[in-house]
């Protein structure tokens, strides 16, 4: 789908060979290959794939070829089953008209467009991407924002005994599973957003350096404040990603320790058993001169013996603080 702003309608069969002056947006959306060979010809650039978009080296993502740069970042989209997946945008950037390439849609490109006919300040398209940017930044933020809050929830269980309060041990094998599960969702996320705000700082330092003749004052103003948003989410990110190691080692410390307690208990039943087998083994043997077998009082005895043989491991392991 190709969607020209500033432009009556989104007819483009009925234009020239020339992209008409009062557009300044191209928005390609899994554009088909007419849609594409229309921009290529009517502003003399090449669209980009979505393979080449999606390269990760700096050459590939930060090109500036015969007066138009050509960038390249990823962005975070929601599936079907809202889960957050990375997708490749594209920007073609020239002294006039900006074209974006995308494959899956994204509400910050519908907002932005939805200010084009009322924001006057939206002067050309390099405008138009500076605005793209600072909402995928704002964006960003906000994603950081929303995974702090649910690290510090996550913290607050982990660290208060929310793990280990059930003295049921198959509960607290399930919630030490759910939290290592939400720990692992949540680097996930956080790492596609530091790819998405380090896509972004680079394609924004890179826009207002290369671009600087035709850009204006308030743009390359705005692509600057925008460097220096993307260093201090930066920084809080790095702080959430610290945070989140510090969970996974607790988490994994509990584990540990619910380990120990199991071996601990293992050793207190298999130490406690040995005496009375060994004394039920001689008593059990087929000799016939065992004197005590012929005691009035031997079986009582042989029982009273048996119990206290278990009995006293218990007290000793009482006394070494094993059942604390």
């Amino acid at each position: 789908m190709l969607k020209l702003y500033r432009w009556p309608s989104d007819d483009w069969q009925n234009i020239g060979a020339e992209m008409p002056s009062e557009i300044i947006w191209a928005d390609l959306l899994d554009a088909t290959a007419e849609e594409k060979q229309f921009v290529e010809r009517s502003l003399g650039i090449r669209i980009p794939s979505e393979d080449s978009l999606s390269e990760i080296e700096a050459s590939s993502r930060l090109i500036f070829d015969n007066g138009t740069l050509y960038l390249s970042a990823p962005a975070i989209r929601l599936s079907e089953d809202n889960e957050a997946e990375i997708t490749p945008v594209g920007f073609v950037i020239g002294p006039h008209v900006l074209v974006t390439v995308r494959f899956a849609p994204l509400s910050i490109f519908d907002d932005i467009g939805k200010r084009i006919g009322s924001d006057d300040s939206l002067e050309n398209g390099m405008c138009v991407f500076t605005s793209l940017i600072e909402a995928m930044v704002d964006r960003g933020a906000d994603i950081l924002e929303h995974l702090g809050a649910k690290v510090d929830r996550l913290s607050r269980g982990v660290f208060t005994g929310g793990l280990v309060r059930s003295k049921r041990p198959v509960r607290t094998s399930r919630r030490m599973r759910e939290a290592l599960e939400s720990i692992g969702e949540l680097a996930d996320r956080l790492a596609k957003a530091r790819d998405v705000l380090l896509g972004v700082g680079r394609i924004a330092s890179f826009a207002g350096d290369v671009g600087s003749e035709w850009i204006t004052a308030a743009s390359k103003k705005r692509l600057e404040a925008v460097s220096k948003d993307v260093v201090s989410l930066g920084d809080y990110e790095t702080r959430l990603s610290d945070k989140i190691q510090l969970l996974l080692d607790a988490v994994l410390g509990f584990i540990n320790i619910q380990q120990n307690e199991l071996f601990k208990i293992l050793t207190i039943v298999s130490v406690v058993g040995v005496p009375p087998t060994i004394l039920v083994g001689i008593w059990g043997m087929n000799f016939k001169h065992m004197p005590e077998l012929d005691w009035t009082f031997g079986y009582p005895l042989a029982w009273l013996a048996i119990i206290a043989s278990g009995v006293l491991p218990l007290i000793w392991f009482k006394r070494r603080g094993w059942f604390e």
